[in-house]
């Protein structure tokens, strides 16, 4: 046990209240959660079986742990739910009319993750404005001994166009001008930032050298990044996304390159994680992540911590951390 653990440990509740675990969604938190809580998984229980618990539990259990992005509808039959403690920042995976309803309150991990995501956004932009993983790629396969690898673009000078310029977005801001790169925007409304506003996606995307979508996946913007983005964006544009897949009409995405209607695309996030479009693996001017925006050791202990004390706040009468 490390000490951050035992002393989580010692100021555990003696009398180790239920709690429901949707998702094994941070192996080290959960372990935490167990010493200090009755816990009860249900993602290893068959339908049948987390029916039962769920109907077990609906007299004393007031808390469930949950991912932010997907969670078991079960946990809403829960008669006595108060709060649903979340493991991540974006809560799409939350039913909020159910929620505002019921006057259940949801927590989120927020701000922790925010160095961690801005640092792999900008790692997408250099990494397909300069071609990387395919120039590494060339000197493995021994090209090089044969010609010089291909020119990339400079950082320097260029317009990085955010859509959706929240907390992560400013830090992202703030590395791309340690890039000498020049910055544009574009949110519900302008901002009281030294930047360029755009009122719409098209003209965002028409100003910009690199679109970067911070988006969160919500309703309002399902597909909202579609063709018209991406013929604004133009032939040597290139299209970051570390939001949310559900933002991106993904198969417009797919024609935009391959008809080099825009120059590329570093994506972290899909449509219908863990499935990735089969075009997508064929190109080369796409670089490809599994989701590892927050995928840090540092980062998600953190994200954890922040799940543990609110479970604490709320059964301590407290107020909570990040309610949402």
């Amino acid at each position: 046990m490390n000490p951050s653990q035992a002393s989580h440990t010692g100021a555990c509740d003696a009398s180790r209240p239920p709690l429901i675990i949707t998702h094994d969604f941070h192996a080290e938190t959960i372990t935490r959660l167990d010493e200090c809580y009755d816990t009860h998984k249900l993602w290893l229980l068959s339908a049948d079986e987390q029916q039962r618990v769920v109907e077990q539990l609906a007299p004393t259990c007031e808390a469930v742990a949950s991912a932010s992005w997907a969670t078991n509808p079960l946990i809403y039959t829960l008669p006595r739910l108060k709060l649903i403690s979340c493991f991540g920042v974006g809560v799409d995976g939350i039913d909020f009319n159910i929620t505002r309803e019921r006057d259940i309150q949801v927590t989120n991990t927020p701000d922790v993750l925010n160095d961690a995501v801005a640092d792999l956004a900008m790692g997408l932009v250099l990494a397909t404005s300069r071609n990387l993983l395919t120039a590494d790629q060339y000197v493995r396969a021994g090209r090089w001994l044969d010609a010089p690898f291909p020119f990339g673009r400079s950082l320097a000078g260029k317009v990085l166009g955010i859509v959706g310029l929240g907390a992560i977005g400013q830090e992202i801001a703030d590395r791309a001008k340690a890039f000498k790169m020049k910055i544009a925007y574009h949110n519900r409304g302008p901002q009281r930032l030294p930047f360029d506003y755009y009122d719409s996606l098209p003209a965002l995307a028409r100003a910009s050298d690199v679109l970067l979508s911070m988006l969160p996946g919500t309703p309002d913007t399902k597909r909202i990044l579609d063709a018209e983005v991406f013929r604004a964006l133009g032939p040597e544009g290139i299209f970051i996304n570390v939001g949310r897949g559900s933002t991106v009409d993904e198969k417009a995405l797919v024609e935009a390159l391959q008809q080099g209607t825009i120059g590329g695309a570093g994506l972290d996030v899909y449509a219908n994680e863990p499935q990735v479009p089969e075009a997508l693996l064929a190109m080369t001017n796409v670089v490809l992540l599994p989701h590892i925006g927050s995928s840090t050791t540092e980062t998600r202990r953190a994200m954890g911590q922040l799940v543990l004390d609110n479970l604490k706040a709320h059964f301590s009468d407290r107020p909570l951390l990040t309610p949402v």
